[in-house]
């Protein structure tokens, strides 16, 4: 069982930049998918971007050239950065794991507010 574990959110202006972190409690097997989920009140979550056990990423069109997704070296930590952030896109932040396309892990999320 995979725990993870985001942080990194927090109040900003709009225009501002927020990195947000997803830890995982243990080693993940390869292959694997690491994402971003949004949700924001009453509306459905979201993804936002996701990067593989290969490096490759994708990313949502509403966040497309704004923020960028990445992993660390041992691929256990997956990072988000947010630039120019807008009021729409406060929501609360949530990590997934997607492991040898079986299992799935989710973290508890990370609040994000983008003052107008």
């Amino acid at each position: 069982q995979v725990q993870l574990v985001e942080s990194g959110g927090g109040l900003v202006q709009a225009g501002g930049s927020l990195r947000l972190s997803c830890a995982a409690s243990d080693s993940i097997d390869s292959p694997n998918a690491l994402a971003w989920y949004r949700q924001a009140p009453e509306k459905p979550r979201e993804w936002v971007a996701s990067i593989n056990s290969g490096g490759m990423t994708n990313y949502s069109h509403s966040i497309r050239g704004r923020f960028t997704i990445s992993r660390d070296d041992a691929g256990n930590t997956v990072f988000l950065q947010m630039n120019s952030l807008k009021p729409e896109d406060t929501a609360a932040y949530l990590c997934n794991a997607v492991v040898r396309g079986i299992w799935t892990f989710w973290g508890q999320g990370t609040q994000v507010t983008v003052l107008s």
